[in-house]
């Protein structure tokens, strides 16, 4: 049955209100283990991977036709609350310009990587030191479509919880498994499981397509400024690089992750590997 009733939320200074414009801030989001994801459709994908929200808040003013009454369908027999809020309560705790009258607050995502469970040869991204949420996010979305096995953000300097990560994401980043560590545990977990590194870089010979990525295999790329650290590319067993015919000398991270892990998917629908 629907959720009846739901309690009205009317002044942006309602305790409700300003605990979810608390959680913009990752110190915050941290101490209390939670995070916000806004939007219709990035809420049902991640209702749909089995997240089980705190609180659902809703604005009949601003949302989607239908939407209202499928939300409090699929959250009820939840342990959800359910709020309706105001346009000017709502828009107080939304987070992006023109909100379609959907936000949820749920659990943090996002682990150690020794936690994950992986396949026998996974397909991986790492992403170092990444600073842009938006690019973060672009980069689960190609993960997500790709096939990725999981995504592990080294000496993060975004927190996968962030709400802009969410949105740029799509939602995907509760559908796929994603962790966060130093770079260092990263490297020596990746050793651990017999994962060899592909370090995209600009500063190889060696192109993207000459490596042999079918097998277990983790593709690296680093931040917007600098790249990879050499501490990572250190300890790559291949560095490769995207060829360039133009006036510029890079990409951006999110394109460059995604012309490298879909030449890993070419890859590895031709067969299993003969290293």
């Amino acid at each position: 049955m629907p959720v009846t009733d739901p309690l009205l939320l009317t002044s942006p200074a309602n305790p409700r209100i300003k605990a979810v414009v608390g959680l913009r801030r990752r110190r915050v989001r941290e101490q209390e283990g939670r995070t916000v994801v806004e939007g219709y459709e990035e809420l049902m994908l991640a209702l749909g991977a089995g997240v089980v929200p705190e609180l659902l808040l809703l604005c009949p003013e601003l949302m989607p036709a239908g939407a209202r009454r499928e939300l409090e369908e699929e959250v009820a027999g939840l342990p959800t609350e359910v709020a309706h809020a105001s346009r000017a309560a709502f828009e107080k705790a939304a987070y992006r310009e023109g909100p379609d009258g959907v936000l949820a607050v749920v659990p943090r995502v996002g682990r150690h990587p020794g936690e994950l469970t992986l396949p026998q040869d996974p397909l991986l991204l790492v992403c170092e030191g990444v600073e842009k949420p938006g690019n973060l996010g672009a980069m689960l979305r190609t993960a997500d479509a790709a096939g990725v096995d999981a995504v592990v953000a080294a000496d993060p300097v975004t927190d996968w919880g962030n709400p802009n990560t969410v949105r740029a994401s799509k939602g995907t980043v509760f559908s796929l498994p994603v962790a966060a560590a130093e770079a260092e545990a990263t490297l020596d977990w990746l050793d651990e499981h017999g994962i060899p590194l592909v370090a995209a870089t600009p500063d190889t010979p060696l192109e993207h397509t000459e490596v042999d990525y079918r097998g277990p295999v983790a593709i690296a790329v680093g931040t917007e400024k600098t790249g990879l650290t050499d501490a990572v590319l250190e300890r790559a067993a291949h560095r490769v690089r995207i060829p360039m015919a133009g006036r510029v000398n890079s990409l951006n991270v999110a394109t460059s992750a995604a012309i490298v892990v879909y030449e890993a998917v070419r890859q590895r629908r031709r067969g299993p590997s003969h290293r």
